[in-house]
């Protein structure tokens, strides 16, 4: 299983490239940031320095968008970037809750994504691409040049996309019953493509926190840094109750629940801990979705998520115990988990 560390791009930057050194001497293989170029800085510009301070370590963004940027300029600087430094970029799209919803616009369709998928991936990998009736290719690309593209999906529909398009699925959350029922789908719908299901590299991201024992007081601190993540997955649930309804027909009550008291969202918190929008989220949620306890519990978890199908792990680091938190993977986790 490979592992992945994501995190956001406050200042300074050298900061979030010590980081992503650190996870490389612990043994992770891909260093993530989000991408909302209002609340944070912009991570393009971090992903050439981290590439530049590593050297094994893939960067790109959980998630990027189709409707920040233009494609052809997203796929030129995932291009440059490769191109400088060896084809160690993943292009992670999404819809764009918090891009564009602090922009004041609403977050993209599933056909947008699936048209900027296509001219990315192609544009990216030194193949012609149509931008809407001009036909383009960038003259200057390498002829190994490569640049897969995973996406971000929850939803029947774009569940579905994942599979027939795209070259990775990433889920963000780390219930075992939902990873399975969505992997499935994911690969069915792969299937069904006429694709090799097992093309489809499957990401879980989530928040991990290692304690150093299972006492009431360490899970409950624990429970405490991590509980913004339900806050945050919930934005992309209330998307769904509201075009599917929440009777479990379409999407499943494991994941629909737990919203019901949620009230609203203040982006200016976004995955923060002690954000205030997220106490609806109850500790049972934390606990399904997240990572927490001891490192033989995220070794346990992690072992059953491999054998749900799932090919990396990102942990979202956004607590108090960064550092902690990767050296602990890199000493215990990874280590267990891959029989080192």
């Amino acid at each position: 299983m490979d592992f992945g560390l994501v995190l956001q791009t406050d200042p300074p930057a050298s900061r979030v490239v010590g980081l992503m050194q650190r996870a490389e001497r612990n043994g992770f293989t891909h260093g993530w940031t989000f991408d909302s170029c209002v609340l944070w800085q912009e991570p393009f510009v971090i992903y050439s320095q981290i590439l530049a301070h590593t050297t094994r370590l893939k960067v790109g963004p959980m998630v990027t968008n189709p409707g920040t940027r233009t494609w052809e300029v997203t796929a030129s600087t995932f291009a440059t970037l490769n191109d400088m430094f060896g084809n160690r970029t993943v292009c992670g799209i999404g819809r764009g809750d918090s891009a564009m919803r602090v922009a004041g616009r609403k977050p993209t369709t599933l056909a947008r994504i699936s048209e900027a998928m296509k001219v990315i991936r192609a544009l990216g990998s030194g193949r012609e691409a149509d931008l809407g009736g001009t036909v383009v290719k960038f003259p200057w690309i390498k002829p190994d040049a490569e640049l897969p593209v995973w996406m971000a999906a929850y939803g029947p529909k774009a569940l579905r996309m994942a599979g027939e398009e795209a070259d990775g699925f990433i889920l963000q959350l780390a219930d075992p019953y939902l990873t399975e029922y969505m992997v499935k789908t994911v690969r069915e719908a792969a299937a069904a493509a006429g694709r090799d299901p097992s093309e489809v590299t499957v990401c879980v991201a989530a928040p991990a926190y290692v304690t150093e024992d299972d006492s009431p007081e360490a899970l409950a601190h624990a429970r405490e840094q991590c509980r913004w993540f339900g806050g945050m997955v919930g934005n992309h649930v209330a998307d769904l109750v509201a075009k599917y309804g929440a009777d479990g027909s379409v999407v499943p009550h494991e994941l629909t629940d737990y919203i019901k008291a949620r009230e609203g969202y203040d982006y200016a918190h976004h995955g923060r801990s002690g954000n205030p929008d997220t106490r609806f989220v109850p500790d049972e949620i934390v606990d399904r979705f997240c990572l927490i306890g001891p490192a033989d519990r995220h070794v346990e978890k992690l072992r059953a998520l491999r054998g749900l199908g799932v090919d990396q792990f990102a942990v979202y680091d956004m607590h108090d115990a960064q550092e902690a938190v990767i050296d602990a993977y890199g000493e215990h986790v990874i280590p267990a988990v891959n029989g080192a």
